[in-house]
């Protein structure tokens, strides 16, 4: 579940072009996590148009939650939250989870000047703030999903390549995303042409091989992330759309 999750709000795109001028302020994006026919949880990705320390900002919270029958035997609620400035840049970011007996609590606060983070852990509030050096082109998982919707047609046909850093945690990752080609995905709401793209993700540790997620977002100017399938170490898991509301641009759903 945590996964599935991470994956969307790790692997695509919300447009935040200079002045946040492709995504509305209020748009909220719904999953529903399954596990075969059953559901497993639910995710949640929304957004407002605010300040951060006095600069225009984009704040994003994310959700991600157990149901049913999967809550019983695994309990996970997490949050994330990010605040995003008009240069695509992240400023602050949370991970807030609690999934099984695991809960972590981790603030980072970006600094785009030099370069540099700032990690605070709140669950030991006995162990000192650190101080990172990170790439100049350096996202969290919320604001690289932002960050990737804004990229320009040429740069997502199919066989293109898009490679960027993420923080995750307490570290950085290199992440490679790969068009493969466009379909039409079938969805509770009909079926609507999408981008295929494969991401390149650490094997192992989570995924059972280097390309075990396949996602396909709207192949159109909101490039809204519809499906996404992964093989994960314990099985085979998938977010489709479930909700959507304040989209910039209609959704050409078809019957």
């Amino acid at each position: 579940m945590r996964n599935i999750f991470f994956l969307i709000s790790f692997l695509f795109f919300t447009s935040v072009s200079a002045q946040f001028d492709n995504i509305n302020a209020g748009e909220v994006l719904n999953y529903r996590v399954h596990y075969g026919f059953l559901t497993a949880g639910s995710a949640t990705l929304a957004t407002t148009k605010t300040s951060y320390k006095g600069q225009p900002a984009f704040y994003v919270k994310g959700t991600g939650k157990t149901s049913g029958a999967a809550k019983a035997f695994f309990k996970v609620e997490d949050v994330y939250e990010s605040y995003i400035n008009e240069n695509k840049e992240p400023l602050f970011y949370v991970r807030n989870v609690s999934e099984g007996s695991y809960t972590q609590n981790l603030q980072s606060t970006f600094n785009p000047n030099n370069n540099t983070l700032v990690l605070v852990d709140k669950k030991h509030t006995d162990r000192p703030a650190k101080t990172v050096k990170v790439p100049n082109d350096i996202q969290d998982i919320l604001s690289c999903f932002y960050y990737l919707r804004s990229q320009p047609s040429e740069n997502l046909r199919v066989g293109s390549t898009l490679k960027m850093n993420v923080w995750i945690d307490d570290e950085v990752f290199p992440f490679q995303l790969k068009v493969v080609g466009t379909e039409n995905v079938s969805t509770k709401f009909g079926k609507i042409n999408c981008l295929k793209i494969v991401p390149s993700v650490m094997s192992g540790r989570v995924f059972k091989a280097k390309e075990g997620v396949t996602l396909w977002v709207s192949n159109d100017q909101n490039k809204v992330p519809i499906l996404i399938k992964a093989e994960l170490a314990v099985g085979s898991l998938k977010a489709s759309i479930d909700s959507f509301s304040n989209v910039k641009y209609p959704l050409s759903f078809k019957k």
